[in-house]
């Protein structure tokens, strides 16, 4: 394989001025074109979904469900007695549950600006994973899978869907952390490059907006290498035309060499994107009304403002599956301050996001998930924190043909674990995938000698909350 990264302006140019060498392959590439089928181009689901696209937002180190989306009085009424563990302490939720909209959901006064979006919640309350320590759960989480390497949901989705859009990754991941697993939670595994996520790094100091502005230093670009200081547009044409060239005679000799393939196919899309990213990221159009129903110049709310509304527009652009990461909520001390702060960051961008999409039309196509890797302890940790729980917690999903209004399942009276219409990330999975119009038993992928799936061979379509 051949990296662009050798070539210089003169190179290029000597490219030019030798007739373009690479047109003596031109009969080779051809017939080695022909069988590289572009394998982001748009694909029929297996049955017709009512979700075109994904928006994720996960809330890293596991909110605690019972001060946000799991109402329990009882917990709250025994607070200070004897908990399930050997001297531990039930812990009350410190904040009030209200019920909102005509559907009466209850959801703490941690989320007012969520709340008022009540009835195009459905609330999962019977969610269980399989291990209680962050980098496993998270893994799990977004591949399935804690113990072996495996593609990624967004990577799975965009493998059986494709993409509307091809001058942009049909997979973004926007801030994601680098820990908990890492590159694993955006990646593709054993499914071809092409399919893994693209991270684009916004927020920190200044946001994205100062990122922008210093784009002449690549490594504080929202993606790296977004732009080319060595070469004009035209040249890197000529480049890349070179390049492709002699990769596709080594594809011609292979027959079949997957990581050629992807080479070829990634190096034509971040061209592309040279174009489309900066315009999709450039917020500097969107009226101030829009910046203002996201909380964007407002303090606390700015970053993820910026994000959610970004990927408002990379939805609206084609973008297949996006990711939000919003961290760090795990709570073991401090969870009065801690709880408040990472909620007040959150509720009102996640709330102009779901009013953005409604008012676009585009909520119904959307499917909008919010969740963390597990639970929190109904009892407390020190004075003012709770512990891992993986045995019960609660997620929402909205839009894309989830039914609105609805709670699904319910934990114990203190919040421990599930005991009614369970949840696995499993069921969870088959479920996203089955919104989308994927079957989660037939979207396999060969690797290995067996035909591999995101649910390996568990999971249930979760049919009770499908509109």
């Amino acid at each position: 394989m051949t990296s662009p990264q050798l070539f210089s302006r003169r190179d290029a140019l000597k490219s030019t001025s030798a007739g373009f060498g690479y047109l003596a392959f031109s009969a080779l590439s051809t017939m080695a074109a022909e069988r590289t089928q572009n394998p982001l181009a748009p694909k029929a689901p297996h049955f017709t979904g009512k979700a075109k696209r994904v928006i994720f937002l996960c809330m890293r180190g596991a909110p605690s469900h019972v001060d946000t989306f799991d109402y329990k009085p009882i917990l709250n009424r025994d607070s200070g007695k004897s908990g399930e563990r050997p001297g531990s302490r039930l812990l009350g939720s410190k904040w009030d549950f209200r019920q909102h909209g005509e559907s009466g959901q209850w959801i703490s006064d941690l989320f007012p600006h969520v709340a008022r979006h009540a009835d195009d919640l459905c609330i999962v309350n019977s969610m269980h994973t399989d291990i209680p320590n962050h980098p496993q759960a998270t893994v799990q989480m977004h591949t399935g899978n804690f113990q072996f390497v495996r593609p990624s949901l967004g990577a799975w989705t965009l493998y059986g869907l494709g993409t509307e859009n091809d001058s942009l990754p049909g997979f973004v991941t926007i801030a994601p952390p680098n820990g908990d697993g890492g590159s694993q939670n955006f990646g593709s595994a054993f499914l071809p490059a092409i399919y893994q996520g693209t991270p684009i790094n916004v927020g920190g100091a200044g946001g994205l907006r100062a990122r922008l502005a210093r784009n002449q230093d690549q490594n504080r670009e929202p993606v790296s290498n977004i732009s080319n200081a060595r070469l004009p547009k035209d040249l890197q044409r000529v480049q890349l035309d070179y390049i492709k060239s002699l990769n596709l005679e080594k594809l011609n000799r292979d027959v079949h060499q997957p990581q050629v393939e992807g080479v070829i196919e990634s190096f034509e899309l971040a061209f592309r994107m040279q174009d489309e990213v900066p315009q999709v990221l450039d917020l500097s159009k969107e009226s101030p009304e829009t910046l203002a129903l996201y909380g964007i110049g407002s303090g606390d709310t700015d970053t993820f403002g910026r994000q959610c509304l970004i990927a408002r527009r990379m939805a609206e652009a084609g973008v297949r599956f996006i990711e939000l990461s919003h961290g760090n909520w795990d709570h073991h001390r401090n969870l009065t301050n801690g709880l408040e702060n990472n909620c007040g960051q959150t509720d009102q961008p996640i709330a102009g996001l779901l009013e953005d999409l409604k008012r676009r039309d585009m909520l119904k196509d959307t499917l909008v998930m919010w969740s963390g890797e597990f639970g929190r302890t109904p009892h407390s940790q020190g004075n003012d924190g709770r512990d891992h729980n993986n045995k019960g917690f609660s997620l929402w999903m909205a839009g894309g043909g989830v039914k609105g209004g609805v709670r699904h399942g319910m934990t114990d009276d203190y919040g421990y674990q599930a005991i009614e219409d369970k949840v696995h990330i499993h069921d969870w999975h088959a479920t996203i995938l089955h919104l989308l119009g994927l079957d989660h038993e037939r979207l396999t992928y060969n690797y290995a000698g067996r035909d591999f799936r995101l649910t390996d061979v568990h999971g249930r379509v979760v049919k009770e909350i499908v509109a």
